[in-house]
């Protein structure tokens, strides 16, 4: 398969201009084991034919490597120490030194569920202060289709599963079979294009002059070979502030250890940068 893959990324890079070898291996190559199953093909040598054939399996080849998968409140920890922890905590430090608002940024937001989520969280905790507290949500993909998807914030009912009843009649309008996410929330949630290997910007246009809080990366590192997950990692680095947080994916946490990241708390994957490497 090795060879296969070799072939396949220059052809990929000839005929679409896409350079799909910042991908990790592994993930490349379950990639095609996964085309070649769907196509029906017997040989990695029938496959490449194909592909080389049909400009409808290079652009389902390209769409299969798409990462987009995101539900609502997805690490139940992680969000706890959100709810409970963090955010109060951030919340209090930004009335106390007078500063404007807590910055979030979503940066791999895919169809919108996980800005929404820490939006819902957000406003929660602002209904209970006597404080005047407020937030922006800056959430960003690169692919325009799942940011069409976000800004339109309309999901299903079995995409609100993780949403308790108490959330969904505060921040969700029914409509038919669909939720749609109550402008309350939608107004907070600034969502665009962006993408996070490019070399024009280190932060989203949107959200001016980054300074994050808290930046969400999660379950995206894994996909890609590691001198891009450290451009990634860098990128971000340059956009939050002294001592913000970043949240990834629970499988993610040894390359966070390794880029000079400690855990706030076990089995989180919530880090702040290591004080030294700051």
């Amino acid at each position: 398969m090795e060879s296969l893959l070799s072939e396949v990324v220059s052809y990929v890079l000839r005929e679409s201009g896409d350079d799909i070898s910042k991908y990790d291996n592994s993930f490349l190559l379950k990639s095609l084991e996964k085309r070649i199953t769907a196509k029906g093909v017997h040989s990695k040598e029938e496959y490449l034919s194909l592909l080389i054939s049909s400009k409808e399996e290079c652009l389902a080849l390209n769409e299969s490597l798409s990462i987009c998968y995101s539900e609502f409140f997805r690490n139940s920890l992680t969000f706890a120490y959100l709810e409970k922890l963090i955010l109060p905590s951030l919340f209090s430090s930004k009335y106390k030194l007078k500063q404007k608002e807590v910055r979030i940024w979503s940066a791999a937001c895919a169809s919108g569920q996980e800005a929404y989520s820490l939006a819902i969280l957000c406003e929660e905790l602002i209904e209970t202060s006597t404080s005047p507290l407020s937030y922006r949500i800056i959430a960003t993909d690169i692919d325009p289709e799942q940011v069409e998807k976000a800004e339109k914030g309309v999901y299903s009912t079995d995409l609100v599963g993780n949403v308790n009843l108490k959330r969904l009649h505060n921040y969700f309008v029914k409509h038919g079979s669909n939720y749609i996410i109550s402008k309350q929330i939608k107004n907070r949630v600034f969502v665009s294009q962006f993408d996070l290997l490019s070399k024009d910007a280190y932060c989203p246009p949107s959200s001016i002059f980054g300074d994050f809080d808290i930046v969400f990366c999660c379950n995206l590192l894994f996909y890609f070979k590691p001198f891009y997950r450290k451009s990634i990692l860098k990128k971000i680095t340059k956009c939050i502030s002294a001592d913000a947080y970043l949240v990834t994916g629970e499988t993610e946490r040894a390359f966070m250890l390794e880029f000079g990241f400690t855990e706030v708390f076990p089995n989180s994957a919530i880090f702040q940068m290591t004080k030294k490497e700051k």
